[in-house]
Formats: C-alpha cells, structure tokens, sequence
C-alpha cells in the first residue's frame, strides 16, 4: 500500500519533503507533481525501481527516460553540452521542456536508448519538485505518468492513488498541474529540432 503525501504546491513542508526522498533513497518508486503533468520517478542507480516503472507503463527498452535535475548546474555531468546548447538550455529553463542530448558515461546504460546512447533532461518550474531534488541532491529519474492504452496522463491524485497503491511506494498530491505534456526538444545535431510539441513554447525553435 503506497503513502500518500498532501504537500502545498507553492510552500512545501519540509518535513513530508524529507520523508519523500527518504522513500526516493531507500529504494521506492514515486509518483510526484511536475510543472505539466505527474509523473513517476525514482533515483538513477536504482534498478529493480526503474523495472518498477518499466512495469507499470510496459516500456521497452528504446524508452528515452528522463533526468530531471533542480538547475543547469548538473546536467554538464549527465550530457555533452557545448556553449550553445548550454546558452539555449539556460534560455528555456525551468520550464516546460524535455531536452534530449548526448549522454555521458555518468549514466546508467539501462537509462539509455541502445542505438542513440541519448538521454532527456528536463528542469522543471515546480516548487514541490526544486524541494525535492535540494533535498536529494542529484536528478530524479523520471517519465510521465501515462498508463498503458492512455493518451494523456492521470491528473487526479486520488484516482493515481487507487489505479497505483500496489505498484508504487508513495504518491504527492501537489494539487492540479495540468494534463499536458512538455515540449521535446533534439538538441543532439546541429540544428534544434522539435520532435514533441506541448506545454512549452516552439516558436523561438522554428
């Protein structure tokens, strides 16, 4: 049976913050608000809660996850960014995108998509997730929370509670943060190429 956390979706409690990434480092599988829609996460390292995930959504393994980091600051470990991306990075960030970049060996080969060796990264504007990610002080691995069969993400805290109780570890009721998905972003070739429109602005990428 999964916890269930009411945490203010603009002054998180401390302490329910800390007692999620207590669940985060003890191996759990959580599902959290972000700045588009909830999602399912977990720490990288931990294998049997990213099978967990895999689980739950059937992902194969050409799944692109993604990391999702508090601010620029960590992503040079886990991609290969070079001063234009990173210029282009810091323009759009916290906000609404999912980037895909070039991996580093930093991360786990299980997280990659076998051929392309690429990984997400996304920076959310989401006080909840800051909270936790300053608390955890590395990326949560991450992936939205559509169930098999579904289009869009569950947006309801209580009905995710009553679809997912047995499968996950804890679930935060952040309140509504929408049904949208984030705007993908290739930023791998030379040319910025969006590959996914949603929440976020593509005009300054056309």
């Amino acid at each position: 049976m999964s916890q269930f956390f009411q945490i203010h979706p603009e002054n998180p409690q401390k302490r329910l913050i800390t007692q999620a990434v207590e669940i985060l480092r003890s191996g759990g599988v959580i599902v959290y608000p972000t700045d588009c829609a909830y999602a399912l996460g977990c720490t990288l390292e931990n294998k049997k809660a990213v099978d967990q995930i895999k689980l739950i959504r059937r992902l194969d393994d050409k799944h692109n996850f993604t990391l999702v980091c508090g601010d620029l600051s960590v992503i040079s470990t886990y991609a290969k960014v070079d001063n234009s991306v990173y210029r282009l990075l810091k323009a759009h960030t916290p906000g609404a995108y999912t980037f895909i970049l070039n991996a580093t060996s930093e991360v786990p080969r299980r997280l990659l998509n076998p051929k392309r060796r690429t990984i997400g990264i996304r920076v959310p504007a989401n006080p909840i997730v800051a909270a936790l990610l300053a608390e955890l002080g590395e990326p949560i691995m991450s992936t939205s929370l559509i169930l098999p069969g579904e289009e869009l993400p569950l947006t309801d805290p209580y009905d995710i509670r009553d679809t997912l109780q047995h499968q996950v570890d804890l679930v935060i009721d952040g309140g509504f943060c929408g049904m949208e998905a984030t705007t993908v972003v290739n930023l791998t070739n030379d040319v910025p190429e969006v590959t996914r429109e949603g929440a976020g602005d593509i005009s300054t990428f056309s």
